[in-house]
């Protein structure tokens, strides 16, 4: 059965296909991004009448098994991020929101790489910016005499027959969504091109056996745009974070195929570019004043590093007919989930009060850990109670109040004892495992939220 050209209706940020043109995608809520493309005419006939492909070979689980040979970056945070250094035919994903520094994260790894190997094998390919563009940024950031060898096209046939020609070693794509292929009857950005373009160039990557970076547009969610297809294709997605009222910059690893998963390196953006930051929580607690009410320290772990920061509260009679509630760099709905439990468990009223919640730094936390610091933050504030400042506060709430165990409590201490704290808040449940706490910082085991309201009396 033939069937002829058709069109098909594909949402741009999230892939979504729909029979005719509508104003607003039903699958993830954007409006307007719905456009039309133009879908290749498929003949469809018996499958069996067709060649036979290959058997295939399969081999047991119990084998030798491929050492992968790593790059080491000039950028330790990217090494860690990464698990250890560049794997040679990777592809890396990189997403953020514009101007947050993804491009002036990845020509310094550029540079780092071209002046550590010496062999012209860098290649730095920008689809958004004019050469000049690029100079400019690299002779603020002192790299004008790196031997990266720089181009700006959008075609990827172009970069694939230049590629062919020569022997890479990392190659940079910035970014994937202005790439395009003749054949691909749709405008670039849209679906098929990512997607098209997308798989290209990742083919040519794995044959050659250079590192990639391809460097992705978000949408409005955080998200990085074009179909959700792309983040399988490639071996690792880092998103780059962070907020423009803050100088720090975190690069967050959601997929590693060749490490681990929710590592995180922390930069600060600086007039010179990006610069490393060796202990994060130092610099997150640099600004902290001790003895204010609704400030409690954190001591989280974010992949294998333990980093402290400070969670401000705010409690205030509310002045509307609702009472507010805004979050920065937490879940609002496990505040929700606090708030409730302090209210069913201990008898306390937020009904008419608001309440902001704010992760100083401009650091994201989703870790369940957090919840007890939180909810120490809120209660101390509300009571207009301060902390004892060289206290810190782990463990998450369950809704019948218990404070539940978390992971990796001896690092945590470990951590907040390097920095000088002498006191600790942790679940009362660690004395019922087999791992033992080993500190010699004086900690105080909390077993409900009852007990922990009998603190602030």
């Amino acid at each position: 059965m033939a069937k002829k050209n058709s069109i098909d209706y594909v949402c741009q940020s999230c892939g979504s296909v729909y029979p005719k043109w509508q104003g607003k995608c039903d699958a993830c809520g954007e409006w307007n991004t719905i456009v039309e493309e133009k879908k290749p005419s498929v003949e469809f006939s018996n499958i069996s009448a067709k060649k036979q492909g290959n058997q295939i070979d399969f081999v047991s689980l119990d084998g030798e098994s491929q050492t992968y040979k790593r790059f080491v970056t000039n950028l330790s945070e990217i090494n860690r991020v990464s698990g250890g250094g560049l794997v040679p035919g990777s592809v890396v994903l990189v997403g953020g929101d514009p101007g947050i520094g993804k491009s002036t994260l990845l020509l310094q790894v550029c540079a780092g790489m071209a002046n550590k190997l010496k062999d012209n094998s860098c290649f730095y390919i920008s689809g958004e910016e004019a050469i000049d563009q690029v100079r400019i940024r690299a002779k603020r950031l002192g790299l004008a005499d790196s031997p990266v060898r720089l181009a700006s096209t959008t075609s990827v046939k172009d970069i694939i027959t230049t590629l062919e020609k020569e022997n890479p070693s990392l190659v940079i794509i910035d970014s994937i969504q202005t790439m395009y292929l003749d054949e691909v009857e749709s405008t670039p950005g849209s679906v098929a091109q990512v997607r098209a373009a997308a798989y290209e160039l990742i083919k040519i990557a794995k044959r050659k056996g250079f590192t990639l970076f391809l460097v992705g547009h978000v949408t409005k969610q955080g998200a990085i745009a074009g179909p959700r297809v792309l983040e399988h294709m490639v071996d690792t997605v880092l998103y780059f974070e962070g907020d423009r009222g803050h100088h720090f910059r975190i690069l967050r690893a959601v997929k590693n195929r060749y490490g681990a998963t929710d590592e995180i390196g922390v930069f600060e953006m600086q007039d010179t570019g990006l610069v490393e930051v060796e202990n994060p929580s130092a610099l997150f607690l640099a600004e902290r004043q001790g003895c204010v009410s609704g400030s409690c320290v954190f001591a989280g772990i974010e992949g294998s590093r333990p980093v402290l920061v400070e969670i401000q509260a705010l409690v205030g009679n509310s002045g509307y007919n609702g009472a507010k509630r805004a979050i920065v760099g937490w879940d609002s709905g496990r505040l929700a989930m606090i708030l409730a439990v302090l209210e069913a468990r201990c008898g306390m009223n937020f009904s008419n009060h608001d309440v902001y919640l704010n992760i100083a730094g401009g650091l994201k936390i989703s870790e369940p850990a957090a919840d007890l610091a939180v909810a120490m933050a809120v209660i101390s504030s509300l009571t207009n109670k301060p902390l004892p400042s060289d206290m810190v506060v782990f463990g998450e709430i369950g809704l019948s109040g218990e404070i539940r165990a978390v992971s990796q409590p001896n690092l945590r201490l470990k951590e907040a004892q390097k920095l000088g704290f002498t006191n600790a808040i942790i679940p009362h449940s660690f004395s019922d495992k087999k791992q033992k706490i080993i500190t010699n910082m004086s900690y105080h085991e909390i077993g409900n939220v009852q007990r922990l309201i009998s603190r602030f009396n």
